[in-house]
């Protein structure tokens, strides 16, 4: 019961307040916590594989132990505080209005023809070279982040919540936060960063897909085309080198009718990577509007899911007690 309303009033708080950029952030502190490990790793360690495994094991470790350290301590002062610091740790883990904010950074630029404008607010939020984008280009880019971080950012964050609280919730983001920082596959990464990719690829199995599944169920409740983003899904779900990043993709690509992914330049280098979803019509700044609907909808089937489950299990433990 008590992990169900913290959840619940976790996600109540994102999405009042989202992430104002005058809060100090713990992702922030992760972030640091990496690059700061990676420079002694490098230094330390000559073997770049093994260098960048001992950064995954530090990492994962502080970022668990410290808010799980902190917790305790606070809840042998008062329970009350405990409760309300979860609570608040619990609320800096999603993202779900951030990402609205960011993402619909592009809209205004790009409603407005402001391109350049665009393209600068979309290389603040993605890996790959803007420059090359034009308008339909910006507004893909911007799609499939959302569409991408409905499981990062949201539902996956709070499957691990509702499993361990705010510590497992900080597990998650340390290895997402690792992967975006040292995940890439170039020369400077590709050894040092695979364990942090192998691990993200690992515990975005499960969410990667019940996001997906749920984004269904939402595109369906919400009156976009549910047919359509099932049958794209089903076919173009695998369509990424990533074993995760089309599961969402696929089925926001068939709720627009639009067409996702495709070649894209990283670090200079033209990337060939496959189509997702059909171009039916081309993608517009209005997609990107349609597209945090989506987002939106999925995160609330996934918060009452998690709930449910949380409440389930509580009855379940009356029941036998």
């Amino acid at each position: 019961m008590k992990m169900a309303c913290i959840l619940a009033a976790a996600f109540l708080l994102d999405c009042l307040l989202g992430d104002p950029r005058w809060l100090p952030h713990p992702i922030c502190l992760i972030g640091k916590l990496i690059a700061g490990t990676e420079k002694g790793m490098r230094r330390l360690i000559k073997n770049q594989f093994f260098g960048g495994l001992l950064l995954v094991i530090v990492v994962i470790t502080v970022s668990t132990a410290v808010p799980w350290a902190i917790l305790i301590l606070v809840g042998m002062i008062n329970p009350w505080l405990e409760t309300v610091l979860q609570v608040w740790f619990c609320y800096q883990i999603l993202a779900m209005k951030s990402l609205r904010t960011e993402s619909m950074r592009e809209y205004t630029p790009l409603k407005a023809g402001d391109l350049p404008l665009a393209r600068k607010y979309l290389s603040w939020i993605v890996g790959r070279e803007t420059d090359p984008l034009d308008e339909e280009g910006v507004a893909k880019a911007a799609v499939e982040t959302v569409a991408e971080n409905t499981s990062d950012g949201v539902v996956a964050p709070l499957i691990f919540m509702a499993i361990g609280g705010a510590p497992l919730g900080f597990l998650y983001k340390a290895i997402n936060t690792m992967d975006s920082m040292i995940g890439y596959k170039n020369d400077k990464y590709i050894r040092f960063g695979r364990a942090a990719a192998r691990l993200d690829d690992a515990a975005n199995f499960i969410p990667a897909r019940l996001s997906a599944l749920l984004m269904i169920l939402a595109a369906y409740i919400l009156r976009f085309d549910g047919g359509n983003a099932r049958r794209i899904y089903w076919r173009d779900r695998r369509n990424h080198k990533s074993p995760n990043s089309a599961q969402t993709e696929s089925v926001c690509a068939g709720a627009l009718h639009i067409q996702l992914a495709g070649p894209a330049v990283y670090f200079g280098k033209l990337v060939e990577k496959p189509t997702i979803g059909d171009r039916d019509r081309s993608t517009t700044a209005e997609d990107i509007c349609l597209a945090n609907r989506l987002m939106i909808g999925t995160s609330v089937l996934a918060v009452l899911l998690m709930i449910g489950l949380r409440l389930a299990a509580w009855g379940l433990l009356l029941l036998l007690g």
